[in-house]
């Protein structure tokens, strides 16, 4: 038992370091002045991942857009779910770019179909309008020849459209290293590929984005192998755009920008300065509520706290997970719960050792009697918070942004909580309190 916690603490040692070299910012300024010379001036970067927070646009600020759908053409019936489609095209497209917690949600505005799109950090109104609103309709033509001479060959649209694709990346040209945008057609579109490159060897190949063709590649062979490249001089931040946009697919419905804004952070630095504060303060009245009413347990939960914090902070960096004010709060409930763990812990422990039980008998009765009643309240709050993280976008449920972050935060805290409450603290108890047996 006793090498085995000696390894075990070797393993919280490690996983400590490692959270605290995550957790710190990725530049660290570093100056030492001495008689009023500095003697140091200079920066300590990471060399490895040097991951940041990512903040939502309640702390950070960001674009807010406003299209209007056309839903005219669309028979009463299937409105509804040809709006569902537009936002889940549009978050999907949101997503692929990379953008932390977009919230995106349906409005209606005297009769007229709205969405409302808010993306943290994107300050480039213009971007964010192509990123989001472009159609993205892909199709491939045939040239047809004139029928007369003197007149100009027409173009044929084919049954080849981007419903045929699996997916688009981008890559580059083998001949001239410019970027081209690949992609991969599924079963049927290979099939259709397959026809149209053999009835068209030695002719254009016209592809079309929104109705312009953007590149005409010869066909010098049938290609039966389903994967095409799409090239059109392009620079590779608009590779990377068509490439989103027809993984994403096109927009089920026609929209048109009404309004669009640059936001700034709502709450202010501030109020996150705060904010903050607020939680720092609350965190150190914990710590010394623990050590007064529990002695040296209590500095062994108040290790556990600090462990439980540097882990947490390192996974928001890691996964990544983006920070809003009810993110935040998410965190600090579940600082409170990580230390009610313990508390139920430590209860037990003064109940066994009243009654005369050997201490270390003492110590593995409580952990075992009171981790039934925490696992059933960790349970029940990692339910509410699957409810409020909505991951499998149940219409029925709230998908807010900012909801959905408090929920993340939350069951993260609570997973992490459980480790440092169970396994952390319980092996540091176990290896304090065989050292002072040992000593006796």
């Amino acid at each position: 038992m006793y090498r085995k916690t000696g390894r075990r603490i070797v393993i919280i040692l490690v996983i400590t370091l490692a959270s605290l070299y995550i957790s710190l910012p990725n530049i660290i300024p570093v100056k030492i002045n001495y008689k009023d010379k500095r003697i140091v001036d200079t920066v300590l970067k990471k060399r490895f991942l040097a991951n940041d927070l990512r903040l939502g646009l309640d702390l950070v600020g960001g674009s807010y857009l406003v299209f209007e759908a056309d839903t005219s053409e669309i028979s009463p019936e299937l409105r509804a779910d040809a709006l569902s489609s537009l936002k889940d095209v549009m978050e999907k497209r949101v997503n692929l770019f990379g953008i932390a917690e977009p919230n995106i949600q349906l409005s209606s505005f005297e009769g007229r179909d709205r969405i409302i799109v808010e993306l943290p950090g994107v300050r480039d109104t213009k971007e964010a309008i192509e990123l989001v609103g472009k159609t993205a309709q892909l199709t491939f033509a045939e040239v047809v020849e004139p029928a007369d001479e003197g007149e100009e060959a027409g173009l044929a649209v084919t049954d080849l459209t981007g419903a045929d694709l699996i997916d688009a990346e981008v890559g580059f040209d083998q001949v001239s290293g410019k970027p081209v945008v690949i992609v991969r057609f599924n079963n049927e579109g290979k099939e259709k590929f397959s026809k149209l490159t053999e009835k068209n060897i030695n002719k254009p190949l016209p592809i079309i984005l929104d109705g312009q063709v953007i590149s005409a590649p010869v066909v010098q062979d049938k290609i039966d192998g389903g994967v095409a490249q799409i090239s059109g001089d392009f620079t590779i931040d608009e590779a990377k755009e068509l490439s989103i946009q027809l993984n994403a697919g096109a927009l089920p419905v026609k929209v048109e920008l009404v309004s669009e804004r640059t936001v700034g952070a709502s709450l202010g630095r501030e109020s996150v300065e705060k904010s903050v504060r607020a939680g720092i303060v609350g965190l150190l009245f914990v710590l010394v509520f623990m050590a007064v009413f529990y002695g040296k347990l209590g500095l062994v939960a108040d290790i556990g706290l600090i462990i439980f914090g540097l882990i947490t902070l390192s996974l928001y960096k890691l996964i990544p997970v983006v920070l809003t004010l009810p993110g935040i709060a998410g965190f600090l409930l579940s600082v409170g719960m990580a230390v009610d763990s313990n508390i139920l812990i430590f209860e037990r422990f003064r109940e066994e050792r009243r009654v005369g039980v050997n201490i270390i008998y003492a110590l593995e009765t409580s952990f075992d009697r009171a981790w039934d009643s925490i696992k059933d309240a960790n349970i029940a709050t990692l339910l509410t918070a699957f409810v409020l993280a909505n991951p499998l976008n149940w219409n029925f449920l709230h998908t807010s942004g900012p909801v959905r972050g408090f929920a993340i935060t939350l069951a993260l805290g609570i997973g992490i909580s459980l480790f440092t409450g169970i396994f952390v603290s319980r092996n540091l108890l176990r290896y304090f309190i065989r050292e002072r047996s040992d000593n006796k």
